[in-house]
């Protein structure tokens, strides 16, 4: 053991841990469910957080979904494709959302009425197949953006919330890659 970790370690004390304590607490708040006392995060910002993305997800999907049966012209097949596999990416990460969402005592916010102004991204339909994969482009861009802040704030509050995040902002900076790759060859 070098010495950096020693004094790491020193710092931090020694690993304490009362598992009479956790084990009573446990049982004493069991309808809360996976959030324990432990929980660091403010769990209404966090669900806020959770909605306003999932809402961008679902718009996402509608969008990708839109330009998939909407593509034509030359090379709109192999386009049209990629957009339908983003859509139902983009659709697995509303899930895991409103899963999320669920597990933290929340409800999930689908209400059609307020989907585009709680998302983080527009709805832009685009007027031929390169202004459609430009659209897409935008909006997985703001996506990682706004996901990267979300990482951010969450910090080591919500490492669960956090994970989720970074997972789909992998997939999203996946996604931005293969737009500007389509952008590219146009």
């Amino acid at each position: 053991m070098s010495k950096s970790s020693d004094a790491q370690g020193a710092a931090k004390g020694p690993f304490v841990m009362d598992l009479e304590k956790i084990r009573a607490q446990a049982r004493k708040d069991m309808e809360e469910g996976p959030v324990t006392q432990s929980y660091n995060a403010d769990r209404e910002t966090v669900l806020k957080l959770l909605n306003g993305a999932l809402a961008t997800e679902i718009v996402c999907t509608l969008r990708y979904k839109r330009h998939y049966f909407m593509a034509k012209g030359i090379n709109s097949e192999s386009v049209a494709q990629e957009f339908l596999a983003h859509a139902n990416e983009e659709q697995g990460h509303a899930d895991q959302l409103a899963t999320r969402i669920v597990q933290l005592g929340g409800e999930p916010d689908l209400s059609p009425d307020s989907l585009v102004a709680r998302s983080h991204s527009e709805y832009k339909v685009g007027k031929d197949l390169t202004d459609m994969i430009r659209e897409n482009l935008v909006a997985e861009r703001i996506a990682i953006d706004t996901y990267r802040e979300i990482i951010h704030y969450l910090g080591d509050a919500d490492t669960t919330t956090r994970r989720i995040f970074e997972e789909i902002l992998a997939v999203e900076e996946e996604h931005a890659d293969d737009m500007a790759d389509l952008l590219a060859r146009r």
